[in-house]
C-alpha cells in the first residue's frame, strides 16, 4: 500500500504533527508512504518526497508545514482534472490523506465520488468545517489572538484610547468570539450577525461615562455593518476556490468610531500572525490524534470520510457531509459576546 499525504490552504498550527501522526502509524502497518509538496498543486507537477520515521522526526512542535502548502484548485478544469487523474495512477499511490479545510476536503470528496480512495483530515484555524466539533490550528489562533488582546489592554489604558483588534473568520466568528471573552474585550463583532454601529459607538460611549477610560473592540475580518452587504476586502482578485482576501473591516470601525464618539481610536490587524509558531499541545495531540486515526481508516479500508472529533471521540465521518456547510457560531452561543458589553 502506497499513502501519499498533502497539506492544503493557508497553513495551521499542528500541519507537523498530523503529517508525523499519519506517518507513523502508516509505517507501523508496513505500508509506504510519499509526501506531496504543495498540496494539490504537487499532484498536478508529481511533486512527491519519501516520508519515513527520519523525516518526521522532530516536526512535532514546529509551525507551518514541511510539505508546503498552496490554494491550488485541480478541478478548475479539465486539462488539469484530468492530469490530477492521470498522476494519481503514474505515482502508483493506492490512497492519498487530504489534510485541509473545505476547500481541500471539497476536492478530496469529488476525487471519492470518482472512485478515488481518500481520507480527510480537518484543518483550519478558523474552526468553520462541518462535522467536526473541533479542528488543529484554532486553539492556537486562540491563544495567540488572546495574548495580543492582553498586550493591547497595556496600550488602550496608558493612552485611554479605544483599539479595534481585527482577527481572522471569514464566515465564522469562534476567534473572535473566544479571544474576545479570553482577554475580556468590551464590545465584540462575530459574522453571523450584522451589527449595528451606532450601538458599538454607543457601547464605546457609555464605558468612557463609566470612568473606564479605554475600550477593546475585536471583530472578525467577515463581520459586516447593518446595511452593508459585501464583505470588507483588500483585493478584489479572487483565489482558484473564489474567495476574495478579507480585511478592512477594522480601519473602517476604527474611522467610525473617532468621528462618532471623538474618542481616539487605533486598529490593529492581526493577520498571519494568528497561524505561525509552534501549536498549543491541545493542537498537537489532537492533529497526531486525526493523523492516527486517518492511518486507520486507510488499514479498515473506509474511504470517502473525515476523521472528525465529536466530544472527545474520534469518528468518521463521509467527506460530503464535512464541507456541506460552514461550521458558524450557533445562536444560542452568540448571546456570550455580548454579555461583557458596556
Amino acid at each position: 500500500m502506497k499513502i501519499g499525504v498533502l497539506t492544503g490552504g493557508g497553513d495551521a498550527p499542528g500541519l507537523n504533527a498530523a503529517i508525523r501522526g499519519v506517518t507513523r502509524r502508516a509505517l507501523s502497518y508496513g505500508y509506504e508512504v510519499v509526501g506531496i509538496r504543495r498540496g494539490w498543486a504537487g499532484l498536478l507537477e508529481k511533486d512527491v518526497m519519501k516520508l519515513d520515521r527520519d523525516a518526521v522526526s522532530g516536526i512535532l512542535p514546529k509551525g507551518g508545514t514541511i510539505l508546503g502548502t498552496s490554494r491550488t484548485n485541480p478541478f478548475a478544469n479539465e486539462d488539469d482534472k484530468n492530469k490530477l487523474l492521470r498522476n494519481i495512477e503514474e505515482l502508483g499511490l493506492d490512497a492519498i490523506v487530504a489534510i485541509g479545510g473545505d476547500d481541500t476536503q471539497g476536492v478530496a470528496a469529488k476525487l471519492s465520488d470518482l472512485g478515488y480512495k481518500v481520507v480527510g483530515i480537518p484543518k483550519t484555524i478558523d474552526n468553520d468545517l462541518s462535522g467536526t466539533d473541533r479542528t488543529f490550528g484554532f486553539d492556537t489562533a486562540v491563544a495567540i489572538a488572546t495574548e495580543a488582546i492582553d498586550r493591547i489592554h497595556t496600550t488602550a489604558e496608558s493612552h485611554q484610547r479605544t483599539i479595534v483588534v481585527e482577527v481572522m473568520g471569514r464566515h465564522a466568528g469562534w476567534i473572535a468570539l473566544y479571544s474576545g471573552l479570553a482577554g475580556g474585550a468590551d464590545v465584540i463583532l462575530l459574522p453571523e450577525e450584522p451589527f449595528d454601529i451606532d450601538e458599538v459607538c454607543s457601547m464605546v460611549k457609555k464605558r468612557y461615562e463609566q470612568g473606564r477610560k479605554f475600550a477593546i473592540v475585536v471583530v472578525a475580518e467577515g463581520a459586516v455593518p447593518k446595511g452593508i452587504e459585501d464583505f470588507f476586502t483588500r483585493s478584489s482578485q479572487k483565489d482558484a476556490f473564489g474567495h476574495e482576501r478579507l480585511g478592512g473591516i477594522g480601519e473602517w470601525l476604527e474611522k467610525e468610531i473617532e468621528k462618532r464618539t471623538g474618542v481616539e481610536t487605533r486598529s490593529v490587524v492581526l493577520g498571519h500572525v494568528q497561524r505561525g509558531g509552534s501549536p498549543t499541545a491541545y493542537d498537537r495531540i489532537l492533529a497526531t490524534r486525526f493523523g492516527i486515526a486517518a492511518a486507520d481508516l486507510i488499514k479498515n479500508g473506509d474511504f470517502g470520510k473525515m476523521v472528525s472529533l465529536q466530544g472527545e471521540k474520534i469518528v468518521a465521518v463521509p467527506l460530503k457531509e464535512a464541507v456541506k456547510a460552514n461550521r458558524v457560531v450557533p445562536e444560542d452561543m452568540r448571546w456570550l459576546a455580548k454579555v461583557f458589553s458596556p
